[in-house]
C-alpha cells in the first residue's frame, strides 16, 4: 500500500502522521514552510486530559515539561469573586497550558528519525487527482515532484490549498471575537490559578480579561475587544498591561514583556470533509475559538478520531460507511460546538442592557465562560457520538454505566492478561478495540487464580471470534458499573456499549457496527494486489 499524505506540518497535520505510525502505516508529510517554529510565547493552547494524554501517547515530552497544569480557577466581575475552584483532585479536571510552538516542536522532534514518517520541508501543493486506488499531488519546491498516497488528509489551515482544490466551501462568521494579547512574566496574587475578570474597574480593561499561567512565572493575559475597530498599538497594550497589574496587584509589579499581538477569531465550518480518498482536518475544516473554546484542540481530537479509520482502511479494507464516519462524527460535533458559541454570545456580550443587573445574570453567564474554558457542558466537554452511525441500537441485554454511550471512557486501572497494569488510556491509539470487563477483586488475586475462572475463559473466546482486533482487559471497579459488566471501547477511547455479563452475539454485532460493516471490494481488492 501507498503511504498516506498528510498535507500541513502544524500540530495537528505531525500528530496525524504520528498516530498513524503508532498503527504502523507510513506517512508523506508536505510542510511549505522550511520546518523551523518561530517562538511565539503569546501564542498557546490549552488542553484538556484527553487531549493532553494523546500528546504524551504519541511521544509529545514537551506536554509536562513546558506545559503548565492549572490548580485553580477564579472568575470576578467588577469588584466582586464570583467563584474560587480547586481543580484536580476531586474537581473538575485541570486543563494543562503550553505555548504552541512548544507542542509543535515536541510533535516534530517525535516526527524526526521516526521510520515511518518523512517529513519533507518547501514543499507547497499546487495539484491534487484522485482515482479508485489512491490519490496523486504534485508539489512546487526547491524539488518539485509528483507524490502517490494511499490516502490524503488535508491539515493545512484556515487557507487550505486541498480544500480549495477538492472546491469545497468554507462559509461562517468573519471576526466573531478580537483579543489583546500579551505573554509576560510577572507575580500575580494567585499562582497557578487561571482568572476570568469581567467588567473590571479600570478603564482600559474593557469588557473581560482572562490571564492563564503558564511555566516559570510566565502568564499570557487576554482583552476582548471590540469586533471591529479600536487600533491597537504597541503603546496602547503596554497601558493595558500596567493598568491591569496595578488593579490586581494594588500596584504595578515588576514585569517582563515577552510577546504581544492581536487574535482575531472566526467561525467557519467546511461543506464537507472528506471526497473519496481525501479528507479535511483542523483548521482546514473549522475555525472556532470564541469564549474559551479551542479550535486546536478539536483538531487534535479530529486526529484521534480518524487515524484509526484510515489504520482500518489501511490494513483491512474499510467500508463507505466506516469512512463517512469520520465527517458524521467530527463535523456534527463541532457544528454543535459553534451553534452553541453563537447562541450564547448574544446573551455574554450583550453590554449595559437590562439583563445584566437581572438577578443570577452575572453568575449564569459565569457558569457558561467558565464552561467554556475549563472543558465542560455544551461550550467545552469532549465530544459525544451518541448518534453515530458506528454506534449500536440495542438488541440485547445492556446495562447502565456512569458514561454516556459515545462518550468517552473514565481512564480507571486495568490490567490485560498477561498481567500488565496500567491506565485505560494508555491502550487507546492502537488500532484496536477493548473489551473491558469489570471484575472486582482481580486486583487482589494473583492473574493465575482469575484468568481461567468465572466469566473470563467465555469472554476471552467471545473477544478472540470478534470480526475486528480487539484487546480483552480487566478492571477492578468503573463508575456506575456492577460486577461482570463488558465494556467496549472504541480505539480513540469512546464508549460503543455495555453489556450485563458475557453476551458473545451481542458483542460481536457491536464490533462488526463498529467497523462499519465488511470492508468494501474495493478497498479489499487493493490490499489484496498489494500482499
Amino acid at each position: 500500500m501507498d503511504p498516506v499524505i498528510v498535507v500541513g506540518a502544524g500540530p495537528v497535520g505531525l500528530a496525524l502522521s504520528l498516530a498513524l505510525a503508532a498503527q504502523d502505516i507510513p506517512t508523506v508529510v508536505l510542510d511549505e514552510t522550511n520546518g523551523k517554529d518561530e517562538p511565539r510565547p503569546a501564542r498557546t493552547v490549552v488542553l484538556r486530559p484527553d487531549t493532553a494524554a494523546l500528546m504524551e501517547r504519541l511521544g509529545c515530552g514537551t506536554v509536562r515539561d513546558e506545559g503548565s497544569v492549572w490548580t485553580g480557577w477564579r472568575s470576578m466581575r467588577r469588584k466582586q469573586e464570583l467563584r474560587q475552584l480547586p481543580l484536580g483532585a476531586g474537581g473538575p479536571a485541570a486543563p494543562l497550558h503550553i505555548p504552541q510552538h512548544a507542542l509543535a516542536r515536541g510533535l516534530r522532534d517525535a516526527v524526526t528519525g521516526h521510520r515511518l514518517v518523512r517529513l519533507i520541508t518547501d514543499s507547497r501543493l499546487d495539484s491534487l487527482e484522485q482515482d479508485s486506488g489512491g490519490v496523486v499531488v504534485h508539489t512546487r519546491g526547491p524539488s518539485a515532484t509528483w507524490w502517490r498516497g494511499s490516502y490524503l488528509v488535508g491539515c493545512d489551515g484556515a487557507r487550505s490549498t486541498v480544500r480549495k482544490l477538492l472546491g469545497i466551501r468554507f462559509p461562517g462568521r468573519t471576526a466573531v471575537e478580537r483579543h489583546a494579547v500579551a505573554a509576560l512574566r510577572t507575580e500575580l496574587p494567585w499562582p497557578g490559578e487561571a482568572l476570568l475578570h469581567r467588567q473590571p474597574s479600570w478603564a482600559s480593561g474593557g469588557d473581560e480579561i482572562t490571564a492563564r499561567p503558564l511555566p516559570d512565572g510566565v502568564w499570557r493575559l487576554d482583552w476582548l475587544l471590540p469586533a471591529r475597530g479600536e487600533l491597537v498599538t504597541p503603546e496602547s497594550l503596554v497601558a493595558r498591561v500596567r493598568d491591569t497589574l496595578a488593579g490586581w496587584c494594588g500596584g504595578t509589579p515588576a514585569y517582563e514583556l515577552l510577546d504581544t499581538g492581536v487574535h482575531t477569531l472566526h467561525h467557519r465550518l467546511a461543506r464537507r470533509w472528506r471526497v473519496d480518498r481525501a479528507f479535511l482536518a483542523g483548521d482546514a475544516a473549522h475555525l472556532l475559538g470564541a469564549l474559551g473554546a479551542q479550535g486546536l484542540e478539536e483538531g487534535l481530537r479530529d486526529v484521534d478520531n480518524l487515524a484509526w479509520k484510515l489504520a482500518q482502511a489501511w490494513h483491512h479494507g474499510a467500508s463507505q460507511t466506516l469512512l463517512d464516519s469520520y465527517q458524521a462524527e467530527r463535523r456534527i460535533a463541532v457544528a454543535a460546538r459553534l451553534r452553541a458559541a453563537d447562541q450564547s454570545l448574544p446573551i455574554l456580550r450583550s453590554g449595559s442592557g437590562l439583563r445584566t443587573y437581572l438577578p443570577g445574570a452575572a453568575r449564569g453567564h459565569d457558569s457558561m465562560l467558565t464552561d467554556a474554558h475549563l472543558g465542560l457542558g455544551v461550550l467545552g466537554a469532549p465530544p459525544v457520538y451518541a448518534h453515530s452511525p458506528l454506534t449500536p441500537e440495542p438488541t440485547g441485554p445492556r446495562t447502565p454505566v456512569g458514561t454516556e454511550v459515545g462518550a468517552p471512557v473514565a481512564d480507571v486501572h486495568v490490567t490485560a492478561p498477561d498481567g500488565t497494569s496500567t491506565r485505560l488510556r494508555d491502550r487507546l491509539g492502537r488500532g484496536q478495540l477493548l473489551v473491558v470487563l469489570v471484575a472486582p477483586g482481580t486486583g487482589v488475586w494473583d492473574r493465575r487464580h482469575w484468568v481461567g475462572a468465572g466469566v473470563m475463559p467465555r469472554l476471552a473466546t467471545a473477544v478472540s471470534a470478534l470480526p475486528a482486533r480487539a484487546e480483552l482487559l480487566v478492571t477492578e471497579s468503573y463508575p456506575g458499573a456492577s460486577a461482570h459488566t463488558v465494556l467496549l471501547v472504541r480505539p480513540d477511547g469512546h464508549l460503543v456499549a455495555a453489556f450485563a455479563g458475557v453476551q458473545p452475539a451481542e458483542l460481536h454485532s457491536a464490533a462488526d457496527l463498529v467497523r462499519g460493516g465488511a470492508p468494501s471490494a474495493a478497498t479489499t481488492d487493493r490490499i489484496a494486489d498489494t500482499d
